[in-house]
């Protein structure tokens, strides 16, 4: 079977920067698996995608001029509706044939093959299916490729097409009318040195594309193979065509640009890539602006270099100064002038503005308090059923203020009403209008300029804290005490009106706020009962809000198995201790160490097992057990061994409990295991007296919650 490698290219206007990856990598993925399940090219056949701006394509290795033929099997019928009595073919059959597309009007039928087919015998028709061509499995390829691209958002443009150019038998020339992510200007499709006839939206394949817009030593670019598409596009075209190697090349440069000043890049993956999706042959240069503005907050500064200019801003990385921001920034040009001054010179021009603006705004900002703001929020919607931002600033103040009073008494309390009185202030500013990315390290920076303690500035910039998978949680306990009361207040405001997160869809990020609320609890081991401040929440809330704190409890229950899955517990471990129901979440870390420790003692599988079984028996008990044992009624020795054995290690495992050594208090339980085996091995538990039913009943309870305080260790069972 003759193979050669393959190479296809869209060649189009510019496409979006931010989705220039993953276009890039859905067309060559589509594109070769079509072409793996046609059997146009092996499962484990190499494949290279290439994204620039202005094209996408993808390189397969070792693809077939044509797939094998492939042997097909096709079940008819049952004998006994294909066949009559004697044998001959029924209508029925000859129907089949026809609709198969088999001559049969000479009565001369194929070869066909009977059959058992479950409990009757039916007739099979063996044939052989010519492979397919490459030129028609590419076509379906193409196709398939270009229909399942995640494109945000589709473009309608008319093109104009000659003879010869479309696509069916039915393609007519002249104008027509094409849907893509944006206007395609060439294809090629190239099988070795040979071009493969295939068309896609209105352009027939060829073998030429073009270069860099104004720096390509010639604007065509004819390719001579598949294999020498990037190297000629490089050497012939000044375009990279990789996506990765173009990032490589842009992350190299930065990084010997900001050696060469001594200071280090802003490290953004997003940005990066955004750049990646925007040059074709990057070129980085060094750009200033005036120390003046550094006197603005580096956030602001950062944020409009790099949202509005794509611009990578430089750190100090000297000792002590360590991420402060300087007045030089990284640009990565599409052009390599022989004297780059002016292109300096012009993205210097164009930042200034910028950068005056964010003075402009801080500077106008300052001129009013925070708390001057804060009555301008009653006319700020929150939401619609949920009303506005002034509501919402109330019931954070009452959850804000319970909370610091369990945690730290009236001058933590009177703290935390303080920074959340302040917190949502700053959404009216000209700052936060402009970058709404800076609420809350914009009202960190107005609170300090107004004279606020640091502990409110710290509380009111870290309250949304965390805001992503991996973000820090707020510094000091005021800002833990109001970023715990603001999300569990957006939980119980939202879950109240029914607006809960639906596969995944989560327009309000509430699986974020519930993660935020678990890590608090957990990482900083707040004291703090769980379903009280689920109570607590929706408490602050008028009397006809919806009343939802077993849906939030759920919620927050099923985040926390999965964040300590992730954390590297195992999933039983997670549900023994879960499954207990512990308050108060600080705990978990110990309790998970220390089922971690039972479960590699030798005694724990057994014990683990009856856990369970006893947790079996008292569920499908008719009446509740006796509150205590009656010694009186203890006849069978080994059930008088259980009684001693617990009376001496129940004790011992509370104590430890109690003191939070977890781990101790598991431990004291292993010398159960014996007189528990031999319990179950010797007594009858459901005897016919109802005394001494009813007897070992309230034994086998006062087992399952001694056994049962730190976890479920029924869970732990195989």
């Amino acid at each position: 079977m003759t193979t050669h490698n393959l190479l296809v290219e869209l060649f189009v206007e510019e496409l979006p920067p931010k989705a220039l990856k993953k276009l890039g990598e859905a067309f060559a993925n589509t594109l070769a698996d079509s072409l793996k399940a046609q059997g146009l090219a092996g499962a484990q056949a190499l494949v290279a995608s290439f994204a620039s701006p202005r094209r996408l394509a993808v390189h397969v290795g070792q693809v077939a001029a044509q797939a094998a033929d492939q042997a097909r099997q096709t079940k008819l019928m049952p004998v006994a509706v294909a066949l009559d009595a004697s044998g001959a073919p029924t209508p029925a059959l000859l129907k089949k044939l026809a609709a198969l597309g088999l001559d049969v009007g000479a009565g001369a039928l194929p070869p066909l093959r009977r059959q058992p087919d479950g409990k009757a015998e039916a007739l099979f028709l063996d044939s052989v299916v010519p492979g397919a061509t490459l030129a028609e499995g590419l076509q379906k390829a193409l196709a398939e490729a270009i229909a399942r691209l995640p494109i945000p958002k589709v473009m309608q443009y008319q093109l104009h097409t000659a003879e010869g150019s479309g696509e069916g038998a039915d393609f007519q020339p002249g104008w027509t009318s094409v849907n893509f992510v944006r206007p395609a200007h060439g294809l090629v499709a190239l099988h070795g040195a040979d071009v493969v006839p295939v068309c896609a939206l209105g352009l027939v394949a060829g073998r030429t594309t073009r270069g860099h817009r104004f720096e390509a030593a010639q604007p065509v670019v004819t390719l001579r193979d598949a294999d020498s598409y990037a190297t000629q596009l490089q050497d012939e075209g000044a375009v990279i065509p990789s996506f990765e190697l173009r990032r490589a090349e842009i992350v190299r440069q930065l990084s010997e640009a900001a050696g060469r000043e001594g200071l280090v890049p802003i490290d953004d993956d997003a940005l990066l890539d955004e750049v990646t999706g925007l040059v074709e042959r990057p070129n980085v240069l060094t750009c200033r602006f005036e120390d003046e503005f550094l006197a603005v907050p580096q956030e602001c500064l950062i944020l409009t270099m790099k949202a509005n200019q794509k611009y990578f801003p430089l750190l100090d990385a000297s000792p002590g100064n360590e991420g402060k921001l300087t007045n030089r920034f990284l640009i990565v040009s599409n052009i390599r002038p022989a004297d780059p001054s002016r292109v300096i010179e012009g993205n210097e021009r164009v930042v200034r503005p910028r950068l005056a603006d964010a003075k402009f705004f801080f500077d106008q900002d300052r001129k009013r308090t925070l708390q001057s703001r804060v009555p301008q929020l009653a006319r700020v919607v929150y939401h619609g059923k949920l009303g506005s931002q002034g509501e919402r600033v109330e019931r954070v103040r009452t959850l804000a203020r319970a909370i610091g009073e369990q945690l730290g008494g009236a001058a933590l309390a009177a703290q935390a009403d303080r920074a959340a009185l302040l917190a949502k202030a700053d959404l009216l500013t000209d700052m936060v209008g402009e970058f709404p990315e800076l609420q809350g390290i914009m009202g960190g920076y107005y609170a300090r300029h107004d004279g606020e303690t640091e502990a409110v500035a710290w509380a009111v910039e870290d309250h949304y804290k965390p805001r992503f998978a991996g973000d820090t949680l707020p510094r000091g306990e005021v800002g833990v005490v109001v970023a715990l009361a603001d999300k569990l207040e957006t939980l119980a405001g939202l879950f109240g009106i029914g607006q809960l997160p639906t596969g995944d869809k989560d327009p309000f990020a509430l699986r974020r706020h519930a993660l935020g609320v678990i890590r608090m609890l957990v990482e900083r081991k707040l004291a703090l009962d769980v379903h009280a401040l689920i109570a607590s929440a929706f408490a602050a809330f008028p009397a006809g809000h919806g009343q939802a704190q077993a849906e939030v409890g759920f919620f927050l229950r099923e985040r926390l198995v999965g964040w300590l899955r992730e954390g590297g517990y195992s999933a039983q471990e997670v549900d023994a201790v879960v499954a207990a129901g512990p308050e108060r979440w600080a705990e978990l870390p110990q309790r998970l160490a220390a089922v971690r420790a039972f479960a590699a003692l030798p005694e724990a599988p057994a014990l683990a097992a009856a856990n369970k079984r006893v947790g079996n028996i008292l569920k499908k008990s008719d009446a509740a057990p006796a509150a205590a044992v009656d010694t009186a009624h203890l006849v069978e020795p080994a059930e008088r061994a259980l009684h001693a054995a617990l009376a001496a290690a129940a004790p011992l495992a509370d104590a430890a409990f109690e003191r939070g050594d977890y781990a101790a208090s598991l431990q004291a339980l292993a010398a159960l295991k014996a007189p528990v085996d031999a319990f179950f091995d010797t007594v009858m538990v459901n005897a016919d007296q109802p005394a001494l039913r009813n007897n070992r009943l309230a034994l086998l309870a006062g087992l399952h919650r001694a056994m049962n305080r730190v976890a479920d260790l029924s869970r732990l069972a195989a």
